[in-house]
């Protein structure tokens, strides 16, 4: 299959799943705005996302658009590194059209991983899963007082929301370079475009931890 077969057909897949991604964390910035305003509509916003069958097939989907997208960026750069052999060993000059985020996408990659896993461990696990399972679940606000009762957690969130941040200003407009929407011109304009998007989503989720932190402390 031609999506899987060629390189390019990878970064199509990588391009649209990272897209897709983005469209999640702007959504999930918006309804954790929800708490700051009422923790009472929170609640309401997390019972119908809980265990029903439309919530359980966005999760499934989304966790599908998660685990492709990390298996492709794996592939990628395994079949890259493949592909320059014993010349990725030289030491060279990098070009400084090339952005340190582009250099070290994979790295980000691996923060947000480990990220996501502990924001996993700390919300889904304590939520939706019991209800799977047919257990009681944790309430939202109290999954928000035992998360962010612990003072530790804010840094920690705040780390990954800049890797994020990196990962996601490079990735919003090479994902539209690999989809052969961006010519020179708006190449720029996807760059600026996706600079703002990811500084005010990664922004709302700052703002969300810090009142989070001070509210449950």
């Amino acid at each position: 299959m031609w999506l899987t077969n060629s390189s390019v057909g990878r970064k199509v897949v990588m391009s649209i799943t990272g897209l897709f991604l983005i469209l999640f964390l702007t959504f999930h910035a918006l309804m954790n705005a929800v708490a700051l305003i009422s923790l009472e509509a929170y609640e309401q916003v997390c019972e119908f996302l809980g265990a029903n069958w439309y919530a359980l097939l966005g999760t499934a989907v989304l966790a599908a658009g998660f685990v492709i997208h990390i298996i492709f960026a794996f592939w990628l750069t395994w079949q890259n590194r493949k592909a320059r052999g014993e010349n990725r060993y030289q030491v060279s000059k990098k070009p400084a059209t090339v952005e340190w985020a582009s250099q070290n996408m994979l790295v980000l990659g691996i923060i947000v991983l480990c990220f996501l896993v502990l924001h996993l461990a700390q919300f889904w696990a304590k939520m939706q899963l019991p209800e799977i399972m047919g257990d009681y679940p944790m309430s939202g606000q109290d999954a928000l007082a035992a998360t962010f009762g612990q003072v530790w957690v804010a840094p920690v969130y705040l780390i990954g929301f800049v890797a994020i941040w990196f990962h996601i200003t490079h990735g919003f407009w090479s994902a539209f370079q690999s989809l052969g929407t961006a010519n020179e011109k708006w190449i720029e304009r996807f760059k600026c475009i996706g600079w703002w998007w990811a500084t005010i989503v990664m922004l709302l989720f700052a703002v969300e931890v810090c009142y989070f932190t001070w509210f449950f402390n």
